[in-house]
């Protein structure tokens, strides 16, 4: 695993930040110390997707990177059989991807695509997962997303989705900025890093507050909502499809 060392160097002027070669060949170094908990959230989605997962039914991980949930989900499948379609409209992770899934004796079961999000059809699907990736998308295409998510799942399906998060109590919302630039100074990172980082993000990755996540999958139909997993500002959230005439229950 290489260091990240991307804005270790003073940078003039701090490019927007993308998902390029550059940033692949660090990424799961820059992930595991900027996300809290980031192994632990990969870790309980595959065991959920494997729970939830229905026969002859589709997985779906929109915005997949380098394919550590793939990669964990064939871990946990093993032999059971499975189809997924990964998408992002990063080649050079799709490309990583493809290298890493060769290991796996079910990488078969997995078809990468290299598209933006928002172009995937998405249809009888009994998992989604969402991971740090809608808070990059426009605020106006979120809805519609998310309404699709909920239209191509079969009942009892499930989204799982993961962000960066702001309070809407401005003094809570600073406390949390501050534990998370703690964490990354614990991870090694300078105030130089961390401070270009920021900078490079702006206007690129755009937070939302959990009460808006929560009315949007209320808008798409979702009544069934948890959140499992909250650091600070990070948090993973579990929506189920309704089973109609059953209730709520999605046996």
């Amino acid at each position: 695993m290489k260091q990240d060392d991307i804005f270790s160097k003073p940078l003039k002027p701090v490019e927007p930040f993308e998902f390029n070669e550059t940033v692949v060949n660090v990424f799961d170094d820059m992930i595991s110390r900027s996300v809290p908990g980031y192994r632990e959230i990969i870790h309980r989605q595959a065991q959920l997707a494997e729970t939830f997962y229905q026969p002859n039914t589709r997985i779906y991980d929109l915005g997949c990177s380098n394919g550590n949930f793939g990669i964990r989900l064939c871990e946990e499948m093993g032999k059971k059989p499975f189809e997924m379609i990964a998408a992002d409209n990063s080649m050079p992770m799709i490309d990583a991807y493809r290298k890493r899934l060769q290991n796996f004796s079910n990488h078969h079961r997995i078809t990468l695509t290299c598209c933006d999000i928002q172009n995937v059809n998405i249809e009888n699907a009994s998992v989604v997962v969402i991971n740090f990736t809608l808070q990059y998308l426009p605020i106006a295409e979120r809805d519609d997303l998310v309404r699709r998510i909920y239209k191509g799942l079969i009942p009892g399906g499930i989204l799982l989705l993961s962000e960066k998060i702001m309070h809407m109590d401005n003094a809570l919302d600073q406390l949390q900025q501050e534990f998370y630039y703690r964490f990354k100074k614990e991870n090694g990172y300078s105030e130089l890093e961390i401070s270009q980082k920021r900078d490079a993000l702006e206007n690129v990755l755009i937070p939302e507050t959990i009460e808006i996540h929560r009315q949007r999958m209320t808008r798409a139909g979702f009544t069934r909502m948890d959140i499992w997993h909250k650091w600070f500002n990070f948090t993973s959230m579990i929506a189920v499809k309704k089973v109609k005439g059953q209730g709520e229950s999605r046996q």
